[in-house]
């Protein structure tokens, strides 16, 4: 068991959370959330001991051993990728590097064979000899091919760094887990194998993420960041929001009676219990939410942005026909070739790839921002579309003096100051805000004036490239609102699970050789043994092409 007793942290005058007692138990894991800034990241480091709390003490059950998820991709750049993942597990490979420099010593003595002897033992009863195929077997789960386990990380992409750094603090069976953010920079098939990895986990672990999906799957409990406290709550991320709202709009409608709210939220208790009971982590979540105490559930004090996609004209039945398109980047190696399809109404297309710059590049050619090589694209006469690019830098470093007023006013028709600070506001810029100079805005920040961008222009045709990029979880799960109830036909990449799958009625995955084109769900497509027989001929294909 883990716990935490009256931890505090200050900076200066500024309390982040204060008074925090909290116990995380064997079993359970513990998805963390709160908005940018609250200090989810800065809480797995003071229970790690890498940050000093203010006041108060972590307390772990002696003998119990803490992996974390190593943040620094060039920390091991000089070891053995196999021996990377081995390194989880400080003590056995400590052991290991020990008897292994006795065994090569020609003139080892007497005694430092007797310590040999003496560190084998230990070694075997920790399970040092099926180290090495264990690591293996947790890289190649993760995607990091056999013939990269012998190599240094130096040679290794960023992504494969990042998931070798995952397999190392999976590895050995630690007692507790922390793990921050771990599903960037993976693929769905990865992130699903984590989840289902995590789900059968039977120690504790705590991981923050903005993978709403990702956090369903593993949390049997949500650690709340919010009013300066730390809370823990029963259930996932989804119970937790739906819960949130709820008493939100109960609390802000006085007159219901008492009675009637515990009736409603009992009611909601044992339809998600209903769900739960699909789970693996089935039985001991529905238990724990028949004990829940519904007085004890508080709506957030985080506010989430007004995104609303609304066209100013409704598509006509010509929306969009692709033929043949085909790219090379300035290397000459091919991104995407022959890719032809047309859209129908009310389509919102998924669109995918191994490559996402390739994703990307199609996405500005379909945007007119850059041209194809070959191919053709024909608009419909009622269309009007707008682009969401993955880099927005364009569209503020020449305007780094503006104030964000004078910025959204260049793309809206209406210029009065009133209108341009309500919008602003409702996309959670309000007060002084209005008057932040674009050179100093945060990622996020950026990415929600290119969404309210978008809002003034009014487009029936959306072009989307990760548009959850930089965003905390309040705004995704606005912006995911807003592109299911968008009438229009939009075209997007993201990695955000929830999002492809609960938007996306088709899916196009994109080559050097070719594409799939797939009227099945996000979640069938990804299951479907037939659509994986094809990816892998189409990605076979692919490197043929640019070899």
């Amino acid at each position: 068991m883990l716990s935490v007793s009256n931890i505090g942290l200050r900076y200066g005058k500024r309390v982040l959370f204060d008074e925090v007692n909290l116990k995380f138990t064997k079993g359970n894991c513990y998805g963390v959330i709160g908005a940018n800034g609250a200090g989810k990241s800065t809480f797995l480091k003071i229970i790690s001991g890498e940050v000093d709390q203010t006041n108060g003490t972590v307390d772990m059950e002696p003998g119990n051993r803490m992996a974390v998820l190593k943040q620094d991709h060039f920390e091991y750049e000089e070891k053995q990728v196999l021996n990377t993942v081995i390194m989880g597990h400080k003590e056995m490979y400590d052991i290991m590097v020990e008897k292994d420099a006795i065994y090569m010593n020609p003139e080892a003595t007497e005694a430092e064979g007797m310590r040999a002897a003496d560190l084998e033992n230990k070694y075997g009863e920790m399970g040092g000899w099926e180290a090495e195929s264990n690591a293996a077997e947790l890289l190649s789960n993760l995607g990091v091919k056999e013939d990269l386990h012998y190599k240094t990380m130096k040679e290794l992409s960023g992504g494969e760094k990042v998931k070798v750094l995952l397999a190392q603090a999976l590895f050995g069976n630690p007692d507790i887990l922390l793990l921050d953010e771990p599903t960037n920079d993976l693929d769905a098939r990865t992130i699903t194998w984590l989840a289902d990895f995590l789900a059968g986990f039977k120690n504790t672990v705590i991981v923050v993420s903005h993978d709403r999906y990702f956090l369903d799957m593993v949390s049997t409990h949500t650690v709340d960041i919010d009013y300066n406290r730390i809370k823990i709550y029963t259930g996932n991320y989804s119970f937790w929001y739906e819960s949130s709202q709820l008493m939100a709009a109960q609390i802000a409608n006085k007159n219901k009676k008492m009675e009637q709210k515990r009736k409603e939220m009992m009611e909601f208790i044992q339809r998600f219990s209903a769900n739960a009971s699909k789970s693996k982590q089935a039985t001991s979540r529905k238990k724990a939410l028949e004990k829940l105490n519904l007085e004890e559930i508080k709506p957030s004090t985080r506010k989430y942005p007004f995104i609303n996609f609304k066209s100013e004209r409704e598509p006509g039945d010509q929306i969009l026909k692709v033929t043949g398109l085909s790219k090379k980047n300035d290397q000459g190696e091919v991104m995407f070739q022959d890719v032809s399809f047309t859209m129908n109404r009310n389509e919102k297309i998924a669109l995918l790839g191994k490559n996402a710059g390739a994703v990307s590049m199609l996405l500005e050619v379909l945007a007119g921002d850059i041209e194809a090589d070959s191919g053709t694209m024909e608009w419909g006469q009622t269309i009007t579309h707008d682009f969401l690019p993955n880099e927005n830098a364009p569209f503020f470093s020449g305007a780094q003096d503006l104030g964000l007023v004078d910025w959204l006013r260049q793309y809206s028709e209406e210029k009065d100051e009133q209108f341009i600070r309500g919008f602003l506001g409702r996309m959670l810029f309000s007060g002084e805000e209005v008057h932040k100079k674009s050179s100093v805005l945060s990622g996020g920040e950026k990415v929600r004036c290119m969404l309210s961008k978008i809002m003034l222009k009014h487009p029936n045709f959306l072009l989307l490239d990760e548009p959850t990029n930089h965003l905390d979880l309040e705004s995704i799960q606005a912006l995911n609102n807003a592109m299911k109830e968008f009438k229009g036909n939009m075209i997007f990449t993201s990695h955000d699970y929830e999002l492809t799958n609960s938007v996306a009625n088709r899916i196009i995955e994109i080559s050097p050789s070719g594409m799939i084109d797939s009227l099945l769900t996000y979640n069938d497509y990804l299951k479907s043994e037939s659509i994986t027989a094809q990816r892998e001929k189409l990605y076979t294909d692919a490197n043929l092409v640019n070899s």
